[in-house]
């Protein structure tokens, strides 16, 4: 899984070292919704079923698969 400088330290933030990689994956393969930003960046969720159903955003670059951001999302709804 490629990821930015960014992403890589934000993992280290206690409300994000939680966040497995597979469930990444699972996000970036497949995403139960998906929106491309202006900029070209893609942000796709999923609920996490091991986190009682939250929802994970994941946002890609413009390239569609290097991960620039990863977190729970408070305010989606589906």
């Amino acid at each position: 899984m490629k990821t930015t400088r960014y992403f890589q330290a934000t993992r280290t933030r206690p409300d994000r070292a939680v966040i497995r990689d597979e469930w990444i994956q699972h996000i970036i393969d497949k995403p139960e919704r998906e929106i491309v930003q202006a900029d070209g960046r893609v942000r796709r969720w999923a609920a996490i079923a091991d986190m009682d159903g939250r929802y994970l955003r994941v946002v890609l670059l413009d390239d569609g698969e290097t991960v620039d951001n990863a977190f729970f999302d408070r305010g989606y709804t589906p």
